[in-house]
């Protein structure tokens, strides 16, 4: 699981670069869904091994206290984010001229950034690139109702879940105020809080086959049809000069409030990927290991890639798009990243340790 988070990690990274031609070789080009779902479910599935299963031993309340924990030091996160975001871009005008506003016009001219204050301190402000942690959040806060409703009847949170998505997917406008956007949070946590419940209740299931779905044949053959459908209807031909293979000519998932399409594509990915036998030998790999670095700490390695990606949005605005600009955006981007992760895996180790040899 951690494997494939830190997978997803990468490819939001170069995904948020429109500039960088590695976005033209992720998961988005090949499907319906990309990264971002790939993430949010994977939040879901990591939620119920973090929280919903230490319930008996750490008791509802403890559960509860580490999610609001969690929720803050996400919080904070975000705010760090917005300030360095606005510090580079200002800092970055001073020295190079810029073709287009990398804000949103209220932000960009300045004039009523201190009364915004506190819109971005409530979210109730969400500037471009910087929605996902906020939904997140949201995400994390709803579990202990999942929780609780789950406790009564296992299916209801199932059911109250798909209920709420399909209202938003009937009527879009039902979503959280954005007061940089007048449709709202781009990932509408009404919406996507769908996929988050699905990957809790993933987790569950995959815990009682000892970490793995049940390879069911029919479903199997189902999802890679689907999956082979969704890769002809978006796959982009004419970039690569190629015939046009679409069948239906669909037009493209709406991301916002997570169109059917767009979650039938990333739940049969997650249930081919978790009931297939090579998964487990790719996740103990030497490749599978590397990636499950960037996983286990996805909140900071996607705090730092998403400043990453601003500047080298920045870079390829101002110094153009050159062999040796993308090679440097990707390669120490990545890197920097993988050292970040190792030191806070091994800080981690340490901490482990030490509480370990405390314990009498």
């Amino acid at each position: 699981m951690d494997a494939l988070r830190g997978l997803a990690l990468i490819m939001m990274y170069v995904d948020h670069i429109p500039e960088d031609l590695l976005n033209r070789f992720t998961m988005r080009n090949i499907g319906f869904a990309d990264a971002a779902e790939v993430f949010v479910l994977l939040a879901g599935y990591a939620s119920w091994l973090a929280y919903g299963r230490r319930v008996p031993k750490d008791g509802f309340w403890g559960a509860c206290r580490k999610i609001l924990s969690r929720c803050w030091k996400i919080y904070l996160f975000q705010m760090g984010l917005v300030l360095i975001s606005l510090f580079s871009i200002y800092q970055w005008r001073r020295l190079w001229v810029l073709p287009v506003d990398f804000l949103e016009p209220e932000l960009a001219h300045g004039y009523s950034i201190i009364r915004m204050v506190w819109r971005l301190l409530l979210l109730d402000a969400l500037p471009s690139n910087l929605n996902i942690l906020p939904l997140y959040i949201i995400l994390l806060f709803l579990f202990p109702f999942i929780y609780l409703l789950m406790k009564y009847k296992w299916w209801l949170p199932l059911l109250l879940s798909f209920l709420l998505w399909l209202g938003v997917n009937i009527d879009p406008w039902f979503n959280f105020p954005n007061w940089l956007d007048p449709d709202g949070w781009f990932f509408n946590p009404l919406a996507w809080q769908f996929l988050f419940t699905i990957g809790i209740y993933g987790a569950i299931l995959a815990g009682k086959y000892q970490g793995n779905m049940p390879s069911i044949p029919w479903l199997k053959w189902g999802c890679i049809i689907y999956l082979l459908f969704s890769f002809f209807e978006a796959f982009p031909w004419q970039y690569w000069g190629l015939p046009d293979l679409r069948f239906l000519h669909v037009s493209v998932p709406a991301k916002a409030y997570l169109s059917p399409l767009r979650l039938l594509d990333v739940v049969a990915i997650f249930y081919l990927v978790q009931s297939s036998q090579w998964t487990k030998g790719f996740s103990e790999g030497k490749l599978g290991q590397i990636l499950a670095l960037y996983g286990r700490h996805s909140l900071e390695v996607f705090s730092l890639s998403t400043v990453f990606d601003l500047w080298g949005r920045l870079m390829f605005a101002s110094w153009g798009e050159s062999w040796w600009l993308q090679i440097g955006v990707n390669c120490v981007g990545v890197s920097v990243l993988y050292v970040l992760a190792s030191y806070l895996d091994k800080k981690r180790a340490r901490i482990r340790a030490m509480q370990k040899a405390k314990t009498p």
